[in-house]
């Protein structure tokens, strides 16, 4: 049962994302993710008014017979959200968490998938599979995937990246489009993310926050590792500290793009201290461009 204030949060968001769907994201996402129009349905024997163009010279090389390749219009297609529900999701410093910055944009391409007739479905993770939704249309599923996101209270507190991608792979019977959104602080899930990306079209949706990347000078603090929950006190006033820790989080952020890119997958990024409008408009239209 959801709180009055989880019902509100789930309301909100549904208003606000709804209404950038209408105004700016409809028309961008049909164009990029609408653009094959036709998939390969199966290859069958040549017959008379068949064009020549279809035939498919290697079926007919190993048979000795004529054979045409036959393509079906692809009417609908298949989003799946992976949400990283993982302890340094629950984590913010300015604006929202990131966990909350999660919901809304999975409400968001929720909306805009179900706006042109498109499946969605959802899996929530950490270091284990923490909630599946198999995908379906409409507004009212839309909410609840709304409402999951907002309200699963995660039994797990690390990262399992490759068993969430793992767990896709088994319950996806065709090629999706798979918005993976995650802080992707874990090590060791290049591999898994580069097998993904050939089955599917794989976009990380990368959640960042600025006190990841500098501590202010506030003198003492005990900080606790998310994950893990080691504490360690800091001293923030010290210059060479806080230097410390920018070298650290930037060579963080540094390794994370290498994999990424590695991976071969689109990548999003987004914060916590700044509108997601921009990043996910220049995202459209690198792809529209790229097309």
């Amino acid at each position: 049962m959801l709180t009055r204030e989880q019902l509100k949060a789930v309301r909100k968001i549904q208003i606000r994302t709804s209404h950038l769907v209408t105004d700016l994201f409809a028309g961008q996402y049909q164009s990029v993710f609408k653009g094959r129009g036709m998939e390969f349905a199966e290859v069958r024997l040549y017959q008379p008014g068949d064009e020549v163009r279809t035939i498919d010279w290697n079926v007919t090389a190993r048979t000795g017979a004529p054979h045409v390749k036959r393509y079906a219009e692809e009417r609908e297609l298949t989003v799946m959200l992976l949400v990283d529900a993982s302890a340094s999701t629950y984590f913010g410093s300015v604006r929202q968490l990131k966990s909350a910055l999660a919901a809304e944009l999975a409400a968001l391409f929720a909306f805009s998938a179900i706006t042109n007739n498109d499946k969605v479905g959802l899996v929530i993770f950490s270091d284990r599979i923490e909630l599946a939704l198999p995908p379906r249309k409409g507004t009212h599923h839309v909410l609840r995937v709304i409402r999951e996101v907002l309200s699963l209270a995660p039994a797990g507190r690390g990262t399992d990246l490759p068993a969430a991608l793992e767990h896709l792979d088994k319950v996806t019977k065709r090629r999706c489009v798979v918005f993976l959104l995650s802080d992707f602080l874990a090590p060791g899930c290049e591999k898994a993310l580069r097998i993904a990306a050939r089955r599917h079209d794989v976009i990380a949706v990368v959640l960042d926050d600025p006190r990841e990347a500098e501590l202010p000078a506030v003198g003492l603090v005990e900080l606790e590792e998310a994950e893990t929950g080691a504490r360690y006190v800091v001293d923030t006033g010290d210059a060479r500290v806080r230097a410390a820790f920018a070298r650290q989080g930037a060579a963080a952020r540094s390794a994370r793009g290498r994999m990424l890119r590695a991976a071969d997958v689109d990548v999003v990024g987004v914060a916590t201290d700044r509108p997601y409008t921009e990043a996910l408009l220049r995202f459209f239209r690198m792809r529209e461009r790229r097309q």
